[in-house]
């Protein structure tokens, strides 16, 4: 296959104060086999040789696993291809001449820091409330101490395979992040080292999702949809029911501790 000519509109934003605009750019010689992030490297190349400054983007490992590579391309998070980060896309998706619009998430809790770069350290807040087990140290504990059963084990890898790219943020007419928040919980609450801590897990995890402005869940499931990770959206009605639960035990708690119980 020869080589893509393309037009690309793409977001430009000198830093978080400033108001961005789209700005049009013309890409020439991109392979059919290069991704995506690949593709903007040509065109980077290209404005550096023109004097011009190249357009700031998010990537690490382009292989998949960071989620880092957090773009709206033609106004679906990571291109719109099911189960397929940014990074994995390949310009075998487009034609010679096509127009291709590039944006950073659009959410109020993902302010944009420059061009396609998007501050997304609420999640690190999130999962620094509760995304963790409680545990003392010591040695490697055997790997049949506790049994768990396949089920149990395939639905916690499942909910494990979250990148936090925040595909799903971007993708909910709210910017709700409870897909997110949802299979990190999920991700220890099918274990048996999750149990423990699970109520209070739940209850600190989605008050910081709240703290941070992300919004309520829309039941459009737009954010099942754009997960290049295939998360179910049957990890929110877990959560759901664990923060009411929570919530109840809380007051519960209230009750006794002011005397009115």
């Amino acid at each position: 296959m020869s080589d893509l000519n393309l037009t690309l509109h793409v977001w430009r934003q000198r830093n978080a104060k400033s108001p961005g605009k789209m700005v049009t750019y013309k890409v020439t010689g991109v392979s059919t086999h290069a991704s995506f992030l690949e593709m903007l490297d040509i065109l980077n190349e290209q404005l550096t040789a023109k004097g011009e400054e190249p357009i700031a983007f998010d990537h690490d490992c382009r292989e998949g696993i960071c989620g880092m590579c957090s773009l709206m391309i033609n106004g679906r998070p990571h291109g719109g291809q099911r189960a397929t980060t940014t990074c994995q896309l390949h310009m075998r998706h487009f034609k010679n001449g096509d127009e291709i619009w590039i944006e950073p998430w659009r959410a109020e809790a993902f302010p944009v820091i420059k061009d396609l770069c998007v501050d997304r350290t609420p999640f690190d807040r999130v999962i620094a409330a509760g995304g963790f087990i409680t545990a003392n140290c010591g040695s490697a504990p055997d790997a049949n101490d506790i049994l768990i059963p396949k089920e149990s084990a395939d639905d916690s890898m499942d909910a494990a395979a979250c990148i936090a790219c925040g595909a799903c943020v971007a993708a909910c007419p709210n910017g709700s992040a409870m897909l997110f928040v949802a299979a990190k919980l999920a991700h220890l609450h099918r274990l048996p080292q999750g149990q423990p801590e699970r109520m209070h897990r739940t209850q600190a995890m989605v008050t910081a999702m709240d703290a941070a402005g992300f919004g309520n869940c829309s039941n459009h499931y737009e954010c099942e949809a754009a997960c290049p990770k295939d998360i179910k959206r049957d990890v929110m009605a877990l959560m759901n029911r664990d923060y009411a639960k929570a919530a109840l035990a809380s007051r519960d708690r209230e009750t006794k501790s002011d005397g009115s119980g």
